[in-house]
């Protein structure tokens, strides 16, 4: 009986924890300062997310991030223009900053 307890709980543990993700709100701007955006990232449980963007100037871009460490991540993204990018970012866990490139642009953003 005692083993089955343990894996009972194990199970429940497995099920509550397996669903378990972050939804953050993300601003930034190129840094030309002609285009903004915002969107959102959601950050999973085993340190890896997606994002989602929409910019003032119509681009619609998705991409994908993994924490490096504890507080960093890095993650590719691609606009439905065909333009892609990378980024990275220091997190406290529910807030953080970052910079990357969109072609040949730089871009800062800010999120949680």
């Amino acid at each position: 009986m005692r083993a089955w307890g343990k894996l009972v709980s194990v199970l429940a543990f497995g099920l509550a924890t397996a669903g378990c993700s972050m939804t953050l709100p993300v601003t930034g701007q190129m840094t030309t300062g002609d285009e903004t955006f915002s969107g959102k990232a959601t950050g999973y449980i085993d340190g890896a997310g997606t994002l989602e963007l929409n910019s003032t100037k119509g681009k619609q871009c998705k991409g994908t991030f993994v924490y490096v460490s504890h507080r960093d991540g890095a993650g590719t993204f691609t606009c439905k223009d065909g333009r892609s990018g990378s980024f990275s970012f220091v997190s406290t866990g529910t807030r953080g900053t970052g910079t990357g490139h969109l072609g040949t642009q730089e871009f800062t953003f800010t999120f949680g």
